[in-house]
């Protein structure tokens, strides 16, 4: 029924069903930790909110048409997502991982349990020589961000699951900084789509979530049952959150890109600034990959300034309207350096390896008005460079 809407259409009303009693245009928050049950082990539809709960079921409703998923299931953050996906492997099965990862799927992937329990390898995953030789060695999983934190790196989505699909592996895409009002992961042929809630879909820096959303029926019995018995679910309150937020996500990213590629293109002109990222830009190395993939450019720019580690830090601690702060996605900017923030938990020789610089700084860009934003930056900049 929701595949003849429009993205913004299904946002508002997929998920949104009118309350029976009081035909209350918004669902209640159904705040209960269990349910009455009138026989024995027979419950009506639910039984304990750790194992489901109506909020999570209208936002995975929800979820589920936004990327052109027959499934959903949310988690109480995005880490708990990757966790739950990957418990469902053996031990000593492979994930073969994008190098530029983000540093919190980095360490649950080398520093945790998990790290003993799976073999993840991380490398170029453009490089199709490299991972045709890694799959060759058997692989459950390849594990892509696609563009990637901080680094927007694109992958070539179609193509990874084509080669995933050939050696009997399964394609998970992080699609976190695309979000699914950008890209459709599914649609390319991917697997399993990720999301930290927290970010583009929350969007107002008050909700940490996560949700992964599939077409395979075995995955989501998986999926939910990690949930429950692993024990990362939500609280109905943060899924009525996420529910509400999701109303605005089409205009809040088409203003989000619009921002972020106008600071783009005027920074990548600023004598203070030595390399802008956004894939948006004919200067991006994979601009055409992304016109292929994407259908739009979303939100963040990363970039390097002519000042050494110390200058760029202080430099980044002195804006005012946009925040020194961790995460992104949300309505006003942030800023953060993620060598010392987002990317600590990776040694540094490996963040440089990976061409994550520590000059690099990662712009959320928000929704204020530009040139307010622009004049945040160039009085830091201008006074730094005078």
């Amino acid at each position: 029924m929701s595949d003849k809407f429009g993205f913004a259409t299904k946002a508002l009303h997929i998920g949104q069903p009118v309350e029976k009693e009081f035909n209350s245009v918004v669902p209640p928050i159904y705040m209960t930790t269990t349910y009455k049950q009138d026989t024995p082990g027979e419950p009506k539809v639910y039984d304990y909110t750790r194992s489901g709960n109506p909020n999570f079921g209208f936002l995975e409703e929800t979820l589920a048409s936004l990327e052109n998923a027959k499934f959903a299931t949310i988690f109480s953050s995005g880490l708990g997502g990757v966790t739950s996906i990957l418990s469902r492997l053996q031990p000593g099965e492979r994930v073969i991982s994008i190098d530029d990862v983000y540093g919190g799927t980095f360490r649950l992937m080398k520093n945790t349990f998990l790290g003993q329990h799976i073999d993840a390898v991380f490398g170029d995953i453009n490089d199709e020589g490299w991972v045709k030789s890694e799959l060759a060695k058997g692989a459950r999983l390849i594990w892509i961000e696609s563009p990637t934190n901080p680094l927007l790196t694109l992958a070539d989505i179609e193509k990874l699951a084509a080669l995933a699909h050939e050696h009997n592996a399964e394609l998970v895409v992080d699609n976190t900084f695309a979000s699914s009002y950008f890209q459709s992961p599914l649609s390319l042929g991917a697997d399993l789509v990720l999301h930290s809630c927290t970010k583009y879909i929350g969007g107002h820096s008050d909700i940490v979530g996560g949700c992964v959303a599939t077409n395979s029926k075995e995955w989501k019995d998986h999926l939910d049952y990690a949930r429950k018995a692993i024990g990362f679910n939500p609280s109905p309150f943060d899924a009525w959150l996420l529910s509400r937020s999701i109303k605005t996500l089409a205009v809040r990213m088409e203003r989000h890109q619009e921002n972020a590629w106008e600071l783009a293109k005027r920074l990548s002109k600023h004598p203070k600034v030595k390399t802008t990222i956004y894939p948006g830009l004919e200067s991006h190395p994979q601009h055409s990959l992304a016109q292929k993939q994407m259908s739009g450019y979303s939100g963040i720019v990363s970039v390097i300034f002519n000042t050494d580690l110390q200058e760029t830090k202080k430099l980044i601690a002195s804006f005012k309207l946009i925040k020194l702060a961790e995460s992104l996605g949300a309505v006003e900017s942030l800023v953060c350096h993620p060598a010392s923030m987002t990317h600590a938990s990776i040694p540094r020789d490996l963040r440089v390896a990976r061409g994550l610089d520590d000059g690099l700084i990662r712009i959320s860009v928000g929704l204020e008005d530009i040139e307010d934003l622009w004049a945040d930056i160039t009085s830091v900049l201008d006074e730094k460079g005078s």
